[in-house]
């Protein structure tokens, strides 16, 4: 019953003025929907980051080939053929804490199968590169440490491949030229989808190491050593350990410089994460703005409501209300405005998340706690923003009012 009587008076007091008091919701609404929106695509982005993380793979070690400063000349990286197989079985056998290695040989060339062709990104990895960043199989099987031994003729291609050079045909079982040589397919990956760095990490081809050395490359090194440490807090003493057997091996004299760099990838997405959370606070201040002028704007709705029911106020005090029942009129019209604005805010801000989703191909991450909070915090914003004039009509002089022209 108590609720009745506050919120009606409230409404009908709102509905008089429709036209204001709507323009009045419609502003709290877009400050709610942008703030939805904002908080919706920062947890799409989130999302999406992680699970590039995750790509990665566990507990990541990347040593690349080439130091930043060799003999006093900063060539970078891959500028210098520094690591071989030897080093990676090194690593492996001397590493403890490192679980699992593949070296790296990679590059572009043209891919044909029949009447079809395709330019794609090689790579010349061991058996452990497919756990090392998480590939799994849709189709067929991985090549084993055999065929790395025997330099065989297989590969294992990815999704992008597949759809290019065979469309809705089998894939495992046929052959293909990689670069002229004959390949067979043994295996498709399933797919992982476009990386952060905008890379279509699908459009690939793995082979055994040593095929793409002696048979496509031609060389005698490899580009990266990737290996895997045993948890997440030996990553920095594993790069240790394989950055002491790479110097050992490569007989480097203390102060000499690197001739090969290591890399902890999880800092360049961490990196990511960082400049994308920094956008989001950023957005949402200025989504906030939009909140603070719609909060001005119950403000002045609000006084001029009060000054033009100043003879109201007078009757109503004359004739025996409190400056409490005043003050929670006021207070009840702002909640109203408030509420109103918040669910429609909260109903805008889902679908535009949604909408802004679709038409970009961005993951909207849209948080029904959050969505609640934002509806519940434009009711806050109304009546922080109403209670100055709710005031200001519980303590007017009751003959004033009623003098009130």
């Amino acid at each position: 019953m108590k609720w009745t009587v506050l919120v009606r008076p409230s409404l009908d007091a709102l509905l008089r003025n429709r036209a204001r008091s709507v323009l009045t919701v419609l502003g709290l609404s877009i400050g709610i929907a942008a703030v939805i929106c904002v908080a919706a695509i920062s947890g799409g982005a989130q999302s999406r980051i992680q699970h590039e993380l995750d790509n990665l793979g566990d507990n990541l070690v990347w040593i690349e080939a080439g130091g930043r400063d060799v003999n006093g000349v900063a060539a970078g990286t891959h500028s210098t053929p520094t690591l071989t197989l030897e080093d990676a079985a090194a690593i492996r056998a001397q590493s403890p804490l490192i679980a699992s290695v593949s070296p790296h040989l990679g590059g572009r060339t043209q891919i044909v199968s029949g009447d079809r062709n395709w330019l794609a990104t090689y790579h010349g990895v061991g058996p452990d590169y497919f756990d090392i960043k998480h590939w799994r199989l849709d189709q067929g099987s991985f090549f084993q440490a055999e065929d790395v031994t025997r330099s065989a003729n297989v590969c294992v291609i990815g999704r992008t491949v597949r759809e290019q050079l065979f469309g809705v045909e089998e894939a495992v079982g046929s052959t293909i030229r990689v670069a002229g040589l004959p390949c067979k397919v043994i295996g498709v990956l399933a797919p992982k989808g476009i990386a952060l760095s905008g890379d279509d990490q699908d459009d690939t081809i793995m082979l055994p190491v040593t095929t793409v050395q002696k048979k496509l490359a031609g060389v005698a090194w490899i580009n990266d050593v990737v290996g895997s440490a045993v948890s997440s807090g030996a990553i920095t003493l594993a790069t240790e350990e394989a950055a002491a057997v790479l110097r050992d091996r490569h007989r480097l004299q203390p102060g000499q410089a690197d001739d090969f760099t290591i890399r902890d990838s999880k800092d360049v997405v961490e990196a990511q994460v960082q400049s994308t959370r920094a956008l989001t606070i950023l957005l949402l201040c200025i989504a906030s703005v939009s909140l603070l002028v719609s909060g001005i704007g119950v403000m002045n709705v609000m006084l001029i409501s009060v000054t033009e029911r100043t003879r109201e106020i007078g009757v109503r005090m004359a004739v025996g209300a409190t400056e409490g029942a005043i003050l929670l009129q006021f207070l009840g019209e702002a909640a109203v405005l408030g509420l109103a604005g918040g669910i429609a805010g909260t109903i805008l801000g889902i679908l535009g998340s949604l909408i802004l989703g679709h038409a970009a191909n961005w993951p909207i991450a849209v948080s029904f706690v959050n969505a609640v909070a934002a509806g519940l915090f434009a009711t806050g914003i109304a009546l922080f923003f109403g209670a100055y004039p709710a005031r200001k009509a519980a303590r007017m002089n009751p003959v004033d009012a009623l003098r009130f022209e």
